[in-house]
Parts: C-alpha cells; structure tokens; sequence
C-alpha cells in the first residue's frame, strides 16, 4: 500500500487548487472587463460553486475533500478525524490555493496591467476578500462577524448533507449539492466579506498576489490589517457550525445509521478483497 497521507494530501493540494483555478479566475475575469461584458457577480458565484464541486470530487476519494482547513478543524473536532492531520492538511490545501493563485495572475497578467498598471487595491479583490469587497462603509467588526455566520452556515450544512442518519445525498450527488451551498452562501453573504468562509481560499491568493506586485496584499482599502480576518473567523464559524450541528441535531439522529463522513479518507484496498466506496463530500 502506498503512503496514504501523501495520496491524502495530493487529494487536498489538487482539489483546492482546481476550485481556487475557477474562483479565483472567474473574479480575474470580470475585474478585467469592467464593461460586465464577461461577467457579474452572479457569474462569480455559480463559477465558485462548480469549482467546489469539482474540486471535490477530484479529492473525495482519497481525502474526503475538506479543501478547507476550517472544515477540517470542525472535523477533528466533532466528527473524528485525526487531529495530527489536520496542520498537513491546511497546509496542502494552503499551497494548492497559492499555485492556483500564482496560474491566474500570470495567465491575466496583461489583462491585470492594462486596467490596473499599478497593482493596487482596484485589482486585489481578484485575490483576497476586503470589507465590503473594497467599498467603504462595512466595518472590521461586521465583516469579521459575517465571516463567522457564512462559514458556520458552511460547516452546519456540510455536516448535515454528509451524516448518513441525516438523508444525505446520494448516488455521488454531494459534492453537487455542495457546490450549491457555496452559491447560495455567496448570493446571501457576499456583500460584507466576500465570503471567503476558507483560510486557504484567502491567504493562498492573498501571498501570491504580495510576491507579484501587490503591496495592499495585507491590508484593506483604509490600510488596516487584513490578513488574519478571513483566518480566524473562518475558524470560529466553522467551530460554531459544527457544534450546532453536533448537539442540535446529530445527537436526535437514529444512533444504529451507519456514519458515511468526510472524517476520514476511504482508502482503497488491494485487488481481491472489498470495501466500502461510499464516501459523500
């Protein structure tokens, strides 16, 4: 059998990497058409979610497809997984997010340089999540309170939608259905925060955008420190989601349902024998 913590975090590196190559990318793509001749906010929306889905199943299989790093952290928390993984795991999840980040801004490169020459903070929001997605008016405090309520939205659902007692999805239709909870997050939660509700998503981009050009990378439009926002409160809301989740309604659930999570990988076994290969995102 191979190493299964190294598949485990090829899983994690690459499925992030491929929602960040569509989130990121799609927000490059109408930021650099400022006409909407390529795109609105809609557009931003559904082409994250269908990054989330695909990114998924990409690394379902292996990892379980956290692809963020406070739904891991809710997960060694509340659902068992090992909680000597989960600082591997952010990281590989951190890294695919910085090398998807670092595609889009070469690829975009001149398309970047012609509306925004100087490589300020009219273009970060490609990148990394402002307050009030750079528009003056929202407050630290709300911002960081809305990244609280949007990630434990994200992890109460996800929960929900991969606790087998709980009437998942099935015939491999979670990653689907969570692609459309991330949409739906960021129709109704985007305005205050971006609704970045994944500390890989932000701070992958957020250093891949600073090690090519970006100054304003750390800080938001009043010059404020930012970076660590999109981090802890993320983390938190995760917390609070899952606990919610844990002790709101998984503990009336029927205890003799078999638990299918993304706790933990599903590990292939060896030709001959057999193994559960159910696994939801």
């Amino acid at each position: 059998m191979k190493n299964s913590l190294v598949g485990e975090l090829s899983a994690e590196f690459l499925g992030t990497m491929i929602l960040i190559l569509f989130g990121v990318g799609v927000v490059a793509q109408v930021v650099t058409a400022p006409d909407g001749s390529l795109g609105d906010h809609d557009s931003i929306t559904w082409a994250w979610g269908i990054g989330v889905t695909l990114g998924v199943y990409v690394a379902a299989r292996l990892s379980g497809a956290h692809l963020n790093p406070a739904v891991t952290i809710a997960l060694a928390a509340f659902k068992g997984f090992s909680w000597r993984k989960v600082l591997p795991y952010s990281l590989a999840q951190t890294a695919g997010a910085f090398v998807a980040a670092l595609i889009v801004r070469f690829v975009y490169s001149d398309l970047i340089a012609k509306v925004d020459p100087g490589h300020t903070i009219a273009t970060q929001g490609i990148y990394s999540t402002l307050p009030g997605n750079g528009v003056e008016g929202v407050s630290i405090g709300t911002a960081f309170f809305d990244q609280i309520v949007g990630t434990a939205i994200l992890v109460f659902v996800i929960f929900a939608l991969t606790t087998a007692a709980n009437n998942p999805p099935m015939a491999n239709l979670g990653p689907v259905v969570v692609g459309l909870l991330v949409v739906a997050i960021g129709m109704a939660w985007g305005a205050n925060a971006g609704y970045a509700i994944n500390p890989a998503r932000d701070f992958g981009p957020r250093l891949a955008s600073f090690i090519t050009g970006y100054e304003t990378a750390w800080v938001d439009q009043n010059g404020t420190p930012y970076w660590w926002l999109p981090i802890v409160a993320p983390i938190i809301g995760g917390l609070i989601g899952g606990a919610l989740f844990k002790f709101a309604i998984e503990g009336f659930l029927p205890a003799e349902a078999e638990e299918i999570t993304v706790s933990e990988p599903t590990v292939p076994e060896p030709r001959g024998t057999t193994t559960d290969t159910t696994q939801n995102a």
